[in-house]
């Protein structure tokens, strides 16, 4: 039997609707689980139990039918990504640069999933500014995959995949600017989903950035479905969010008549033989319900893909780093550092926009004839949690590579307008999970929706009963 820390948000509401469950009771077993096993994992902040038990008892009224009507997220518990603020505490970014700065606004992330009615019971940890694909900082400490508690959550919302994998909550938030949703989603064993640029709103400045979105991370494709169409639509705050709110199908896995390429190594990343295994597997498990599965190959490479990243974070982090006065690099964790070295190099943006339209154009004639791509989410089967830098080795198939070259997530930020989504494939030689990516066609989520539902579905990863760690 599931555990209640464990159980899905779609399973929690159905029992809460039927009174075999109450929001309390599953707001207890999360809290419990986290005071067992929440220390081993480093995946929260803070904890907001207060609230939290407010908002509980005030869903089992709603369901009680003594109020008015349960919301969309009513009392299913949750934790958002830190940098996402409310309004009156504390905006730290893993930072001791931003040590006890308040913040005076509330993110519309945050105020979307308060509106549905969520427990929302904590925040996660993230590295220092986001900036990392693996997630520890000097401020918040490391932060563990549950699966193997040497390995990386992954980052940059490596607290809320961990949080889920470990079951410390059932929903949580994340943000995606080179695959920080579907690293840590692969790393911990959970769903994560990369909106279209503009689907979700944000807040300057990143707001007006394609490659960057706020996005939701679950148990299952029908929990991370569940809260994408809460968090998704128009906001007065952000004018570049989308217009109207698009809602996803109610039925998932309608993939008739479905075609899905495949490209294991999008050009030159190092994939290892397991995760690759755990990836044609996926593509098998599509096979089995009726899509037809083709192996593509791309022309992209590794290089490419940094000269058109940098040239464009050159751009978006350009202000924050010439605004740093030098007794500020003192208390920055050494990856900042680095990156701020990296961004500090000339570029021409030109250059980038450029790049990104040749890193399209290929894709888009795979997209005209397909209606998603499948591919890898991470090629390394283990990497430290405590991995110090993007240059660390990190060994696939016998050889050593760098943080960027193991992680097939930035092609699909430079195609900001393409949805993606990371489901669970299996298991890899370090006990750590692997997943894939489901790419679609530009604005397109409806699709990979289904195809997630499917494969997730025909698979059986996740729905097996020793598929989440007991730690």
């Amino acid at each position: 039997m599931m555990e209640l820390h464990h159980l899905t948000a779609t399973a929690a509401k159905d029992l809460f609707v039927t009174r075999e469950l109450s929001p309390v009771e599953l707001l207890d077993a999360v809290v419990a689980r986290t005071e067992k096993v929440g220390g081993a994992v480093n995946a929260l902040t803070e904890q907001m139990l207060d609230e939290a038990y407010d908002a509980a008892r005030e869903a089992e009224i709603r369901y009680a039918g003594s109020g008015p009507a349960p919301r969309a997220l009513e009392g299913i518990p949750l934790l958002l990504k830190e940098e996402q603020a409310i309004a009156g505490r504390t905006l730290e970014n893993g930072s001791f640069l931003m040590k006890g700065q308040v913040s005076p606004y509330t993110h519309p992330v945050v105020e979307r999933v308060q509106a549905a009615g969520a427990v929302v019971h904590g925040r996660t940890t993230t590295p220092e500014f986001s900036i990392m694909t693996v997630t520890h900082s000097e401020m918040w400490g490391v932060t563990r995959s549950p699966f193997n508690l040497d390995a990386t959550s992954g980052g940059s919302s490596g607290g809320a995949g961990a949080a889920l994998g470990a079951g410390l909550t059932t929903l949580a938030t994340g943000s995606d600017i080179g695959g920080s949703i579907r690293i840590p989603a692969a790393q911990c064993g959970v769903v994560g989903f990369k909106p279209p640029a503009g689907r979700v709103p944000g807040l300057p400045p990143f707001n007006y950035d394609a490659y960057c979105s706020d996005g939701p991370l679950g148990r299952s494709v029908a929990d991370v479905a569940l809260l994408q169409d809460v968090l998704a639509g128009p906001h007065f705050m952000d004018p570049a969010s989308l217009r109207p709110a698009y809602r996803l199908p109610d039925q998932l896995g309608d993939v008739s008549g479905m075609k899905v390429a495949l490209c294991l190594n999008l050009g030159d990343y190092p994939v290892d033989d397991v995760i690759a295994a755990n990836t044609r597997a996926a593509a098998d498990a599509l096979r089995a319900v009726g899509v037809t599965v083709d192996e593509v190959e791309l022309p992209w490479s590794r290089a490419q893909v940094l000269e058109v990243a940098w040239a464009h974070m050159s751009l978006a982090m350009g202000s924050f780093v010439n605004t740093l006065p030098p007794e500020a690099l003192a208390v920055l964790n050494p990856y900042t550092r680095e990156f701020i070295e990296n961004a500090k190099v000339p570029r021409d943006y030109t250059t980038g926009l450029y790049g990104e339209v040749e890193f399209y154009l290929p894709l888009s004639a795979i997209l005209q004839e397909y209606d998603a791509l499948l591919a890898p989410t991470v090629g390394a089967a283990m990497i430290a949690a405590d991995t110090p830098s993007i240059d660390t080795p990190i060994p696939v198939n016998g050889e050593d590579f760098g943080m960027y070259d193991v992680m097939l997530t930035m092609p699909f930020n430079i195609n900001g307008r393409c949805p993606v989504l990371n489901v669970p494939s299996g298991i890899g030689p370090a006990g750590v999970p692997s997943g894939v990516q489901i790419v679609g066609r530009t604005f397109d989520d409806a699709t990979v929706f289904h195809l997630g539902a499917a494969l997730e579905k025909s698979l059986g990863v996740t729905t097996a009963d020793d598929w989440w760690p007991t730690l």
